[in-house]
Formats: structure tokens, C-alpha cells, sequence
């Protein structure tokens, strides 16, 4: 449930792009001796397309075919392309090179952020990456920061980091909070049909006999619920055993279910309804349905609002301003970089003049878009 607000500094995933056919191997863009190839802008611009504030606005860049938005997200991809050969041709230089050690000690240090490999996979499987670019993100993490440490950049003392919590007071206040544990019954409709239709039995199915098996399926979800909720009841202290030996949520299964203190924006609503709705030390009185499945919650203790004091945010300011600093330093590098490239342009439709021309076109043109879409509505709605 937190696990997108985890991996906010982790790298966005590589996925292959389909259908790439015999172009993918075609030189796009020189620099220095570098090729970048249409196979590369492909991948990348897939990437990005999927994970753009239009893609969370549901607008497909590919399926709806909006040329100023993909003008938009091909002048940056074939930016990031250039700057990542441009750092490539650099750390080369410099005889920067990494360890399998190493790399596992950052996967390591993400897992233990997320709390645990199982929620790693889960969140890294919601999000789209792939095990495989997940590493290869962490191979790339572990070379930057070492160029950041040739760039000579400082670790942030006890007084930066001091500065900074004096003079940003609200990020340090946080809201009400509950501590709360869970048995978690998963039951999402989405994944049961996507199952069942990978399922030899139902390779014929029509989508009504699908959906009528779905809600089968998740009334014998329910039903499992109410019968562990009932086993509750009857010792609450038996909760933390109940949780380990029933929990889907694996991750805190292990513990017990306890899912530690939490504010509401951090978990869906309906669980964080129904969490700050009860008192310490009691169970709901139903499962509570969510995304995930059914709930079985129990409220521990609860927190009122306040401010974290300095000893608890200070590894976490230092983190903050480390990575700050060190983007500064690689952003200095690569604009210096740049102008020392020759940087050519094979296909003239990656020129960034060609880009910037074609986003001028759309913009000039959007207006009679918006006159002829409205008068299309008008004339629907008669």
C-alpha cells in the first residue's frame, strides 16, 4: 500500500518494447563514437509514455495518437539518451567500475527500506519493472555514486542537515497516526479473471461466465474472512499467531500482521477509514474490503499529531541533500559534457529543431482542435 512512495528515488524500469521489428538495430543519433539506436529510443519512450502524468490521466500516447504529447516525451527521451551516452563515454574515462558485492548491497539496502523481498516484488510487479531492469537500475545507482564521489561532493554535515530541519519546520510535522495489525485475504476481481482465462478449463469461457466465477471466487474469499475474523473474536490475544499462519500479506505476515504507526493518506481509504474509526486494542467488526481483498484490523495504539524531532530526521535530511547535491554535480557535468560532444543526428526526426518545430505546429493548431472537438460534442448530443 506504501510501496510507491518507497521507491520514489529508485530508477525508472527499461521495459523491452515489442514489435520493434528490423529498425530497432538502425542508428538514430551519433555521439562521440557512441550510437543510440531506434530500438533504444523505443524502449526508453515506451517507458516514459506509461509512466507520464498523462498515462496516470489515462491517455495513451501511443493508442491515442496525440502528437503534441509525443513531441513532448520525444524531446526528453532523446535528451536522457544523449546525457546517458555522454555519462557512459565518461565513467568509462574515468575507470569507474562496480562489483557484484556492491550491487547487492544496494539491492539489500532497498529491500530493507520496503521491508522485505516479498514486498519488493510486489511493489516492483505494480509498478511494471521487471527483476532484470530492477537490477540493472541498481548497477547504474551504484556507478553514479561513485562518479559523484570522484565529482568531490561532500557528505551533508550535522549542521546542513540542522539547517535545513530549522528552516523547513512544516516537513517535519506530521499528522494523526494509528499503529494497527492485519490478516489480509486477497481478493482482486482483476487478477482472478486474468487467471481464469489463463486457466485450459476456461479457454472457452464467455466474459459471463468469467465474471459469474469471479464473484464465486471472491464470495469464498469473504466466507474465509468471516470465518478467521470469528477465530479472532474468540482470543484477540491470539491475533499475531492467526496473522502468521493466514496472512496473504506476506511481508507482514511474518510479524505478526503489525504494520507499525501510519498516517491516513499512507494506506487506502477504506482501510484508513475504518483504522482511525476504532479505538486501541479492538478488531472490526467486519472485513474490510479494499483493492487488496478483505481486511481483518486490528487498532494497537495511535499517535497525535506532532513533529519529528531532529535525532530521528536527521539520516533521512542527509540522505535528501546527498542526493541533491550529487544530481547537482552530474547536471554540471553533463552541461559541460555537451558542449564538448559532437552530437549528430541521423534521422533528422530526433533533430531537437525538427522536435521543437513540430511542438510549435501543435500548439498553433490546438485551438481549431478545441473548436472542432466542441463542435463534434454539440452535434452528438443532438
Amino acid at each position: 500500500m506504501r510501496g510507491k512512495k518507497l521507491l520514489a528515488t529508485v530508477a525508472v524500469s527499461m521495459l523491452l518494447f515489442s514489435g520493434c521489428g528490423l529498425r530497432s538495430g538502425e542508428a538514430i543519433i551519433k555521439v562521440n563514437n557512441t550510437k543510440i539506436t531506434r530500438g533504444q529510443f523505443d524502449d526508453m519512450f515506451k517507458v516514459q509514455a506509461n509512466n507520464s502524468t498523462f498515462a496516470q490521466m489515462g491517455i495513451s500516447i501511443t493508442k491515442d495518437k496525440n502528437p503534441f504529447m509525443y513531441y513532448l516525451i520525444q524531446e526528453r527521451v532523446t535528451n536522457d539518451l544523449i546525457v546517458n551516452a555522454l555519462l557512459d563515454e565518461e565513467l568509462a574515462k574515468r575507470g569507474i567500475k562496480i562489483s557484484k558485492d556492491e550491487v547487492n548491497a544496494e539491492i539489500k539496502n532497498i529491500v530493507d527500506r520496503v521491508g522485505g523481498k516479498a514486498q519488493l516484488s510486489k511493489i516492483l510487479k505494480d509498478n511494471k519493472i521487471s527483476q532484470t531492469q530492477f537490477k540493472n537500475d541498481m548497477e547504474k545507482s551504484v556507478r553514479m555514486k561513485k562518479l559523484v564521489e570522484q565529482l568531490g561532493v561532500k557528505p551533508t554535515t550535522d549542521a546542513e542537515a540542522k539547517k535545513f530541519y530549522n528552516e523547513h519546520p512544516q516537513q517535519f510535522k506530521y499528522p494523526d497516526k494509528v499503529r494497527a495489525s492485519h490478516i489480509l485475504i486477497s481478493a482482486n476481481p482483476t487478477e482472478i479473471a486474468e487467471n481464469l482465462k489463463k486457466d485450459i478449463r476456461y479457454k472457452n469461457a464467455t466474459e459471463a461466465e468469467i465474471t459469474a466465477k469471479v464473484n464465486e471466487e471472491l464470495a469464498k474469499k469473504q466466507a474465509k474472512a468471516n470465518e478467521i475474523l470469528a477465530e479472532v473474536k474468540k482470543d484477540p490475544t491470539q491475533f499475531a499467531k492467526i496473522a502468521k499462519e493466514n496472512s496473504e500479506d506476506t511481508t507482514t505476515a511474518k510479524h505478526g500482521g503489525d504494520l507499525g504507526f501510519f498516517a491516513a493518506k499512507e494506506m487506502v481509504p477504506e482501510f484508513s477509514k475504518a483504522a482511525f474509526a476504532m479505538k486501541p486494542n479492538t478488531i472490526s467488526n467486519k472485513p474490510v474490503k479494499s483493492q487488496y481483498g478483505y481486511h481483518i484490523i486490528m487498532v494497537t495504539d495511535r499517535m497525535a499529531a506532532g513533529t519529528e524531532p531532529f535525532a530521528k530526521a536527521a539520516p533521512n535530511i542527509k540522505a535528501y541533500l546527498d542526493n541533491q547535491n550529487g544530481v547537482a554535480a552530474v547536471d554540471k557535468l553533463t552541461e559541460s559534457l555537451k558542449k564538448q560532444a559532437k552530437i549528430e543526428y541521423l534521422d533528422d526526426e530526433f533533430n531537437p529543431k525538427t522536435v521543437k518545430k513540430g511542438i510549435q505546429t501543435e500548439m498553433n493548431m490546438a485551438p481549431q482542435r478545441a473548436k472542432a472537438a466542441k463542435e463534434d460534442a454539440a452535434r452528438k448530443s443532438k
